[in-house]
């Protein structure tokens, strides 16, 4: 019995390594493939130009879409990762936000699908005897991406929460990384829904949404540090 409480405590702090490595990864290539070539590539509304930015860089355009690989791949390492972390504190909310994680990484990579689409149509642009209608079709592809992806982050929002709930009724984890883990999902989950349902409010969201940026960023890049720092160091409740 010794022995099996052991291993599992061993298998709980390589998941806690795994895990904050894959986070830091996945962040490094969120604000290259988000931060730095979408939104320096692709101008809202301007479907036109959106195409000259990606026909003049496409190299880099094919660059964010690897990163976006990579994101969806460090996803489901997290995922699984955090199960196994939790699971010693409660199996059934560890087994619950594993799942929420998985649903949200599908839809990341469905969302990253029309990202090839649009790749492919600005590859063969050089062929269309209609710039407008190229243009559009890739701006209607980068929209596709931007709205699958938003709506899969009311998802990830809620995987957050029921991370944050784990940690939260644990003596392990720091109530403050909690708190900014749940403050960070219900964050993603509140702006994405009003996104996704309430459009008219548009710009009350995305003025809500650079309030709450640092507590997104921080709930979750902040667990991923501590699990490199402490997690890997935990023993059992």
């Amino acid at each position: 019995m010794g022995l099996g409480r052991t291993t599992n405590q061993n298998m709980q702090q390589k998941a806690a390594v795994v895990s904050g490595v894959a986070l830091l990864v996945m962040t490094i290539a969120a604000f290259f493939s988000q931060g730095y070539v979408h939104s320096s590539l692709v101008v809202e509304g301007d479907a036109a130009t959106t195409l000259k930015n990606i026909q003049a860089s496409q190299a880099l355009f094919r660059l964010e879409v690897l990163g976006w690989f990579i994101i969806v791949i460090m996803d489901l390492v997290v995922s699984w990762g955090f199960y196994l972390f939790l699971k010693p504190f409660h199996a059934g909310y560890a087994l619950l936000a594993s799942w929420l994680r998985f649903l949200y990484t599908v839809m990341l990579a469905t969302a990253v699908s029309h990202l090839i689409v649009t790749n492919t149509i600005v590859q063969h642009s050089v062929e269309a005897t209609s710039v407008d209608r190229v243009a559009q079709q890739v701006m209607d592809a980068i929209t596709a991406f931007e709205a699958t992806w938003s709506f899969g982050l009311i998802i990830f929002g809620l995987h957050l929460i029921a991370v944050g709930v784990v940690a939260w009724n644990t003596t392990r984890i720091p109530k403050v990384i909690s708190f900014l883990v749940v403050l960070a999902g219900f964050s993603y989950s509140l702006i994405h829904f009003m996104y996704q349902f309430i459009p008219q409010l548009e710009n009350i969201t995305g003025l809500l949404e650079l309030i709450l940026m640092v507590p997104m960023v921080i709930g979750e890049l902040g667990f991923g540090i501590w699990l490199l720092v402490k997690g890997r160091k935990v023993t059992m409740d």
